[in-house]
C-alpha cells in the first residue's frame, strides 16, 4: 500500500488542474507556505535556502520589511492600487526617487515608458520603437540569447526549445554570435561587421542591436567589456540602436545598478523589469532617450502598467540605492562567491567544471546532466537552485542580494555535499 503524501509534496491539484506547461513545480515539488529574506518554507515547515530569488525578480529577498510595512500603510489608507497611465501619487514618488537616485547620479537622461508589467512587454515595446524611430525591420540578437515569451522576443531569442513554442514563423531579427561562441580568439565583432558592411551579405541594416550584457537562461556567458563597447561603437557607426536588456541583470545583480555601467556605454533604450517592483510585484520599464521617444498617445498601452502597489515597493526599494554601501556588499559576496566556486572546479577535477558569471549571477558550467542531477539533489537537502543554458549543463546560483556570507556559505556548502556524492556514484559505476 503506498503510504500519504506529506502536505507539502501533496500536488494532485496541481496535476489535475493546472496545464502541462508548468515547470518549476517540477523542479521544486514542494508546496511553499511562507518566506522571509533568503529563506522559503513549505507548509511542513521545511527550510530552503533560495539560490533562485524568483528568477531574478527578488534580488531584495522574500517580503523585505521596509517594503511590506510601506506596502502594508498605503493598502491601509485605502491607497490607490490601479490607474493604468493616469497620474498618481505613488507613481509620481517613484519618478522622482528614480530620477534623484539613479539616473542623475549617472548622468543618465532617459524618459521613463510603463509598458505593461512584465520583461517581455518592456522588450515588445522596444523593438517596436526602434523600428518606428529607424524605419527599419531586421533587429540584430545574439546566439544563446534569451528575451522573453511573447513573439517579438522570441524572435530574438536563441533558445530552439522556446522558439519552437511560438507555432509560426519568427521573423524580422538575425541571430549574430555573441562574445566568445566562436571561441576566445575570434572577436565577432569582425565577423559582425562584415556582414553589415558588405551589400552582398543577404543582411538588410539592422534597426537595432538587442544584446544581454551578461546571458543568464543561456549560460552565464559574459560579455567582456571591450566587446561591448565595440557592439556600442558599431551601432553608433551604422546608425542602429543599441538595446540592453536589463530585465534580469539590472537592479544589481551584476554589481552595479545597471549591468552596462562597468563598460561605460550608454545604450538608446534600456529594458527593466522583475527585480524593478523592488517586493516581486509586477512592474516594467523601458528607459528611452529623449529624442527617441516617438510614440503618439496611446500607441503602446497595457492595462496593468499603473501598478500603484509596486510603484510603492519599487519606490522604498532604491534607498538601497542611495549610497555606495549596497553595491559594496554586493562586490564582497560576489568575490566570496567567484572564490568559492573556483575552489570546487579545481577540488572536483572529474566533472571538468568551469565557474562562470559576474557579481551575484554566477555558476558552474558542466557536461550536460551534471546540473540537472546536482539541482534535484540540492532541493532534497533545503537548496533552491536552477539550471541554465540550452542543454541545462550550468548549475546556476542566484540568490537574493540581499543574503549574508553565512547563507550563501551554507548554500554553497550543500552544493559540495552534492558533488562530492555524485563523484561517489562515478566512481562506484567506474570500479564495476
Amino acid at each position: 500500500m503506498t503510504e500519504p503524501l506529506g502536505k507539502s509534496r501533496d500536488m494532485r491539484v496541481f496535476e489535475r488542474c493546472e496545464s502541462e506547461v508548468r515547470s518549476y513545480c517540477r523542479s521544486f515539488p514542494t508546496k511553499f507556505h511562507r518566506a522571509s529574506g533568503y529563506t522559503m518554507w513549505d507548509v511542513d515547515d521545511n527550510a530552503y535556502i533560495d539560490f533562485f530569488a524568483g528568477a531574478g525578480a527578488l534580488n531584495y529577498g522574500h517580503n523585505p520589511p521596509e517594503m511590506k510595512d510601506r506596502l502594508m500603510r498605503y493598502l491601509a489608507d485605502d491607497g490607490v492600487a490601479h490607474t493604468l497611465d493616469m497620474a498618481s501619487e505613488a507613481k509620481e514618488a517613484f519618478l522622482s526617487s528614480f530620477e534623484e537616485t539613479i539616473l542623475k547620479p549617472r548622468e543618465l537622461n532617459y524618459k521613463v515608458m510603463f509598458p505593461g508589467p512584465t520583461g517581455t512587454n518592456s522588450v515588445e515595446s522596444a523593438l517596436k520603437l526602434a523600428r518606428k524611430a529607424t524605419g527599419r525591420q531586421t533587429v540584430m540578437s545574439f546566439t544563446n540569447a534569451f528575451h522573453g515569451m511573447t513573439l517579438g522576443a522570441l524572435a530574438v531569442t536563441g533558445n530552439k526549445f522556446k522558439r519552437g513554442g511560438a507555432g509560426v514563423p519568427l521573423h524580422h531579427a538575425v541571430s549574430m554570435p555573441y562574445d566568445g561562441y566562436m571561441g576566445p580568439d575570434v572577436n565577432t565583432l569582425d565577423y559582425i561587421e562584415s556582414y553589415l558592411k558588405d551589400s552582398g551579405s543577404g543582411i538588410s541594416l539592422p534597426a537595432a542591436a538587442i544584446v544581454e550584457t551578461l546571458q543568464g537562461e543561456g549560460g552565464i556567458n559574459v560579455a567582456s567589456d571591450k566587446w561591448l563597447k565595440g557592439l556600442a561603437d558599431i551601432c553608433k557607426r551604422y546608425g542602429m540602436l543599441l538595446i540592453v536588456d536589463d530585465v534580469q541583470m539590472g537592479c544589481g545583480r551584476t554589481g552595479t545598478f545597471f549591468s552596462f555601467e562597468r563598460c561605460g556605454i550608454v545604450p538608446d533604450i534600456v529594458c527593466l523589469s522583475k527585480s524593478i517592483g523592488g517586493y516581486g510585484l509586477p512592474m516594467a520599464l523601458t528607459l528611452i532617450k529623449p529624442e527617441l521617444d516617438l510614440w503618439k498617445p496611446g500607441e503602446h498601452n497595457g492595462t496593468f502598467r499603473g501598478n500603484n502597489l509596486a510603484f510603492i515597493t519599487a519606490a522604498e526599494a532604491l534607498n538601497f540605492w542611495k549610497t555606495t554601501r549596497f553595491a559594496e556588499e554586493i562586490a564582497d559576496k560576489s568575490r566570496f562567491l567567484r572564490e568559492r566556486l573556483t575552489d570546487l572546479v579545481r577540488k572536483f577535477t572529474d566533472f571538468e567544471g568551469e565557474a562562470r558569471g559576474l557579481g551575484m549571477m554566477q555558476g558552474i558550467a558542466f557536461e550536460p546532466g551534471i546540473a540537472d542531477r546536482i539541482s534535484r539533489m540540492a532541493f532534497e537537502r533545503g537548496l533552491i537552485m536552477e539550471t541554465s543554458g540550452t542543454d541545462g549543463e550550468v548549475i546556476k546560483i542566484m540568490p537574493p542580494l540581499t543574503i549574508d556570507k553565512d547563507g550563501l556559505n551554507r548554500g554553497l556548502n550543500v552544493l559540495e555535499e552534492c558533488l562530492v556524492e555524485i563523484s561517489k556514484e562515478t566512481d562506484a559505476v567506474l570500479a564495476r
